[in-house]
C-alpha cells in the first residue's frame, strides 16, 4: 500500500498529540525534524517499506549538527519508526537501528541565595521610588514572574499562563498545567504568597471586581490573556541586567536555582521530582552534583586543615 509521506507524518503527529498528549511545541519540533528527514519527498507516494531507505540519507546530513540537535532529530526518527512498527505498518522495527548520541550533561546555571536577595532588594527599591503607574505595573509583573519561577520552580510557559482561579492563597499552592497538559500543584513559600496576595488585590481593585474566585474564572494573572513567553523571558533578562548580576539571567536559571537551593537545604530527589513536574527521576538527578559541590565548599570552609598548606 502506498501513501503520501506527508499524510503518514500527519497521522503520526495526530497520535502523539491526541493519545500521548504531546504539547504544541513538541509537535512543531517533530514536524520540522520529519520534514527534514524526508526533504522534497513529503508530497510523493511511497510504500511503507520504502520509508527507511528514504530517511537514511538524512542521518549523514545530521552528522554535522551539534550533539544535542542530532540527538533530538534521531530521537524523533526513532519514535516515528517505532510507531510504524507498533501500528503494524512495517514488519521490521527500524527504530532499533537508530542510536541517539550521548550528550554531555551541562551543569545548570543557578543564582546564589545572595544574588536572589540582591534582585529582590533592587525590585523593592525601584517600586518604592517609582511614581509612574505604567512602570510600577511592569516592575510588579517582573517581581511576580521572578517569585513564581524562583519561589515555585515554574517553567516560564507555566507562569505566563497562570489564572486567578488556579491560585489558592490560603493553601499556599497553585495549580499548574505543565508539559502534555499534566497537572501538578506547586507549593509557594510565604514571600511569594504575600506578594501574590497584594498583586491580586491591586489588580482586582483596578478592574473594580470583588475579590471572589468566581468573578475571575477566566482571567489570567498577567492580564486578559496569557503573558507572551518571549515578553516573560525579556522581563527576566532585563531584570538581571538592571539588578547588576554578573551573568545573564534567564527564566530557567531561576527554576534551576529553586531546585538547587531546595536540594542543598535537605529536600530529597523524589520530592524535587514531584515539585518540578519531571516525568522521570533521571531528569531531576542532574541536580545531585550541586549538593556535592555545596558540601565540598562547606568542607573547604570549615575543615580544620582546609586553609593549611601542607607540603608533600
Amino acid at each position: 500500500m502506498s501513501l503520501i509521506i506527508q499524510d503518514i507524518i500527519d497521522n503520526y503527529l495526530k497520535y502523539k498529540e491526541n493519545i500521548e498528549s504531546f504539547s504544541a511545541l513538541s509537535i512543531k519540533a517533530y514536524r520540522a525534524d520529519l520534514s527534514q528527514a524526508f526533504k522534497n519527498k513529503q508530497n510523493k507516494a511511497y510504500e511503507y517499506s520504502e520509508l527507511w531507505n528514504l530517511a537514511r540519507p538524512s542521518l549523514t546530513q545530521w552528522g554535522e549538527l551539534s550533539l544535542a540537535s542530532r540527538n533530538r532529530k534521531i530521537a524523533t526518527l526513532k519514535s516515528f519508526f517505532l510507531w510504524l512498527y507498533e501500528q503494524k505498518l512495517l514488519d521490521i522495527n527500524y527504530s532499533n537501528q537508530l542510536v541517539c548520541p550521548k550528550v554531555p550533561q551541562k551543569i545548570p546555571n543557578f543564582l546564589s541565595v545572595d544574588e536572589v536577595i540582591s534582585v529582590l532588594n533592587y525590585l523593592n527599591q525601584q517600586l518604592k521610588a517609582e511614581t509612574n503607574e505604567k512602570k510600577i505595573v511592569q516592575l510588579l509583573n517582573q517581581k511576580t514572574l521572578f517569585l513564581l519561577l524562583y519561589g515555585g520552580g515554574l517553567r516560564i510557559s507555566e507562569a505566563c499562563k497562570l489564572k486567578y482561579k488556579d491560585i489558592f492563597i490560603k493553601d499556599k499552592k497553585i495549580l499548574i498545567k505543565g508539559k502534555g497538559n499534566k497537572e501538578r500543584y506547586a507549593i509557594l513559600p510565604n514571600f511569594s504568597i504575600e506578594h501574590l496576595k497584594k498583586v491580586i488585590a491591586k489588580n482586582l481593585t483596578a478592574k473594580k471586581i470583588a475579590p471572589a474566585a468566581e468573578a475571575q474564572n477566566h482571567d489570567y494573572l498577567f492580564g486578559n490573556a496569557p503573558l507572551s513567553n518571549r515578553i516573560g523571558y525579556e522581563f527576566i533578562r532585563q531584570l538581571g541586567i538592571s539588578a547588576g548580576l554578573m551573568n545573564l539571567l534567564h527564566p530557567h536559571a531561576l527554576r534551576h536555582s529553586y531546585a538547587t537551593h531546595l536540594l542543598a537545604s535537605g529536600a530529597n530527589l523524589r520530592t524535587l521530582q514531584k515539585l518540578l513536574g519531571h516525568e522521570s527521576l533521571q531528569a531531576t538527578e542532574k541536580y545531585t552534583h550541586l549538593s556535592v559541590d555545596h558540601l565540598a565548599r562547606l568542607i573547604e570552609k570549615t575543615h580544620p586543615l582546609g586553609k593549611t598548606k601542607l607540603s608533600g
